[in-house]
């Protein structure tokens, strides 16, 4: 529902706020007086395009601002979600800036958007491939797009027959062949050239394979060949440790044990002297450990040339395969799964293409068993709801025009079934069935639109209706009936309609009346919300024009006292 609608500075309006309510909402106002640039600013929050030749005179911008409630809208929520747009607090509010250098900015809940997406959220274009739920929906002089739109002559009658569950089933279905259709033609399209794929695959898994890498131990190769080609200086310090320590008569031992024989050869001279060499047994038994352990290790610094070439060799490989893979070697090896795993599948592909095409046929099968039913339904309530709108179109006046719905059966199915819905009119019987987009007026387009309405009842989600030109051609008698039927579809929604019978506005919820002025150099439109005696006031207007007698206000009450 659109709760409130403020504009600044556009056209000939200065400041406008109003605050709309649940059900039937009337505007009214002398000819000229600004109502068709009120539906402009409404059909800028639909998305229409905007251009600075509306801004008004002085100004540097304009401002079109409408708030709506989202309550019973979870889809309008969810749309406005996937877009990152916040809708917690169950409100949308649209904001059109309008600049003179003709670029114009939206927001939609203080977020900038793209005018293409307050189109999709706020009111989209029925599209084929399925039935859709404008939040505004307008039809009259300005936007009638829905109505001219086929798939949106299916969804109404769809709506009308009952079955919109079957359909959901359907639609579900069809997505789904869809998808697998889809990877059937990627996978054949696969084939072409699996062979020379599978082929260059399995060069490079055997290339990998070969290496049987092992990531924890390969990423230390290089450092142990370091190690093996540096073990020779190892060597040569344990020789010249030997050659020190033990080589011959001056080495370090040699000194050791002459020294102890020379403290024992003085012995009788200070006796406390060997006592205090005894240290340099120690030291001895010390050495000779320490060289004992160095050569127990010996081996390991032993250089085998074949060990260290197969490394060495093992090092290149491996270099080679980074130069291909990347330097990381774990990468390596989840690529090496991968191609396993890829390989498994291609050598597998026509296996699962086989059972694709199985599921796409049995999938096929069902769908055009749904279809089927679902176009003899639509067959038999297409009959019985072009009937139930005539007798509408009648009660509205409109004698001469029969309206009929042509259901044709494709060829092929759709996301929808296999039914082409078209709705047509004929003018008089001497005149062909044509689609009532090339034949129907603003006017007839309203009032069709409020006959299927009336004949369908309410859709799914609530909305807003705006009804321009309803009353074209309209008096009397029938002029109560278009009020009393839009009064039924505002039930539990809204509708906002313009006006000029005051048969029609005595069936509203809440009026407004529109009204120009002018004010030194400038024209200036309000609007007004009309409460008891203005609203009489107003009513006896449109009844009688601009002077207003006591028969007219007299003729307003009773006119007011029986729509309630």
């Amino acid at each position: 529902m659109l709760q409130e609608l403020k504009v600044s500075q556009f056209a000939i309006i200065d400041h406008l706020h109003i605050e709309f309510q649940n059900g039937l909402n009337i505007l009214s106002g002398e000819t000229g007086s600004g109502k068709s640039v009120l539906l402009k600013s409404l059909a800028l929050l639909m998305g229409e395009k905007a251009s600075g030749d509306i801004i008004r005179t002085g100004a540097q911008q304009a401002l079109v601002e409408g708030s709506f409630d989202l309550r019973k809208r979870p889809d309008i929520k969810k749309s406005l979600n996937a877009i990152g747009v916040d809708t917690s607090d169950n409100t949308l509010i649209v904001k059109r800036v309008i600049a003179m250098s003709d670029k114009s900015k939206v927001y939609l809940n203080g977020s900038l958007s793209t005018l293409q997406q307050l189109r999709e959220v706020v009111s989209p274009m029925i599209e084929v491939t399925g039935s859709g739920a404008p939040l505004i929906e307008m039809t009259g002089q300005h936007d009638n797009r829905n109505l001219l739109s086929k798939a949106y002559h299916l969804d109404l009658l769809d709506r009308y027959a009952g079955h919109f569950d079957k359909r959901n089933a359907y639609e579900v279905k069809y997505s789904q062949l869809s998808q697998i259709k889809t990877e059937i033609t990627a996978f054949e399209k696969q084939a072409q050239d699996k062979s020379q794929k599978l082929d260059f695959l399995k060069f490079q898994f055997a290339e990998l394979s070969k290496l049987n890498l092992n990531p924890e131990i390969d990423v230390h190769l290089e450092d142990e060949i370091k190690k093996m080609k540096s073990s020779h200086k190892v060597l040569k310090f344990i020789d010249e440790c030997e050659d020190i320590l033990f080589g011959d008569t001056d080495s370090v031992t040699s000194r050791l044990k002459m020294v102890q024989k020379k403290s024992l050869d003085l012995a009788n001279i200070d006796s406390s002297l060997p006592d205090k060499m005894s240290a340099l047994d120690q030291a001895s038994t010390m050495i000779e450990d320490t060289f004992y352990a160095l050569r127990k290790d010996l081996s390991q610094y032993q250089l085998d040339a074949e060990a260290m070439e197969e490394k060495e060799s093992r090092l290149s490989q491996i270099r080679k395969i980074q130069k291909k893979y990347g330097p990381d070697l774990n990468e390596i090896f989840a690529t090496f799964d991968k191609m396993k795993k890829e390989i498994n599948d291609l050598e597998n592909s026509d296996e699962h293409l086989d059972n694709l095409k199985k599921q796409a046929s049995l999938l096929e099968l069902e769908l055009k068993k749904s279809a089927e039913e679902l176009h003899k339904t639509r067959l038999k309530n297409a009959e019985k709801l072009a009937v139930t709108v005539n007798k509408e179109l009648l009660d509205l006046n409109m004698k001469g025009v029969e309206f009929f719905i042509q259901a044709n059966k494709l060829d092929h199915l759709t996301a929808t079934g296999n039914s082409d819905v078209e709705y047509l009119s004929q003018i008089s019987p001497k005149d062909p069935k044509r689609p009532i987009a090339k034949v129907a007026s603003g006017g007839e387009l309203s009032r069709i639109l409020l006959a299927l309405k009336k004949s369908v009842g309410q859709s799914e989600y609530p909305r807003t209706y705006l009804f321009d030109e309803v009353d074209t051609g309209v008096s009397g008698n029938t002029a109560e009936k278009v009020g009393r039927k839009l009064k039924a579809i505002a039930k539990g929604q809204q509708v906002i309609c313009v006006t000029h019978l005051p048969q029609v506005a005595a069936y509203g919820d809440v009026h407004f009346s529109i009204q120009k002025s002018t004010k030194k150099d400038s024209v200036q439109m309000d609007v007004e919300e009309l409460k008891s005696k203005t609203r009489v006031e107003e009513i006896a207007r449109l009844i009688s024009g601009a002077k207003i007698t006591k028969t007219s206000l007299a003729h307003a009450e009773q006119l007011l006292s029986e729509s309630r």
